[in-house]
């Protein structure tokens, strides 16, 4: 792995021409009469995903690409909090929606994403605001859970229902990112929870939780930039990984992918 991502991180702009055109014929999806609850969290991820292909950064220490305030950490986390919402949102739909014959179980998986996205938030706001590393484990446990729930969703109903070419095909595109993410999602989690040891070990007792320490660090997050191309910095492979897959190729192909299959009908 190069130590410097200099080349990587320029690379991650080709991922604003996609997220546009993906952006531009979802909203005419939606001005011809798509399904709003299929489009509009795509779009909203579009959106997100070019502005951060754009300026991305990682929260842990402030690290940026662009010395600029729209890198800054709490602008980015605010769209990033919509964005994730949204898709996950819309995958839940999917399932909804594919769930013909009406299964209780799944249709309570399908909620149980939304529920753990939102708990997700919860947890990585409380490691910007208040700088306790662990827990950005949880934020991440929780998207090991909801995705879960998707994959087993997603193979129950391959198994049970009859469905079109295209919609099964939306579940098989959920059992294969599943049995691909989940076991590279305990890898990052290790990551996470060895970084986190490393700088508890440090000997540094945690600051009280007050309005002051999350008041300071709200502000920190807004002022405080280190721009770096250093691959450590940005969580080496695994952080290169998930920047280009969530932001510039995979994941956008994914909804975009929804939209033409579901928006329209």
């Amino acid at each position: 792995m190069p130590t410097d991502l200099r080349p990587f991180l320029w690379l991650l702009l080709l991922g604003v021409p996609l997220n546009v055109y993906f952006f531009a014929n979802g909203a005419g999806s939606y001005a011809e009469g798509g399904d709003p609850k299929i489009i509009l969290p795509a779009l909203i991820f579009f959106g997100v995903s070019g502005y951060r292909c754009l300026f991305p950064n990682r929260y842990e220490g402030n690290v940026v690409f662009h010395d600029t305030k729209l890198s800054a950490s709490l602008p980015t986390r605010i769209l990033a909090t919509f964005s994730e919402v949204a898709y996950i949102y819309q995958f839940s739909h999917v399932i909804r929606v594919l769930n013909v014959n009406d299964v209780g179980w799944i249709d309570a998986l399908s909620w149980l994403m939304v529920f753990e996205v939102g708990v997700s938030q919860f947890f990585v706001w409380g490691a910007i605001l208040t700088n306790r590393l662990r827990l950005y484990v949880y934020e991440e446990l929780g998207w090991a859970i909801l995705f879960a729930a998707n994959t087993i969703a997603s193979g129950y109903l391959y198994a049970t229902t009859t469905l079109s070419p295209d919609r099964a095909g939306l579940l098989v595109l959920s059992l294969g990112f599943g049995f691909v993410y989940l076991p590279w999602q305990f890898l990052h989690l290790r990551s996470l929870w060895l970084n986190a040891g490393t700088n508890e070990n440090k000997g540094e007792v945690p600051e009280a939780m007050t309005l002051t320490l999350i008041k300071r660090n709200a502000a920190h997050a807004l002022h405080s930039r280190r721009p770096s191309t250093l691959s450590a910095d940005w969580g080496g492979a695994i952080g290169l990984t998930w920047m280009t897959a969530y932001w510039a190729s995979l994941i956008p192909l994914w909804i975009y992918h929804v939209v033409r299959v579901l928006g329209t009908t």
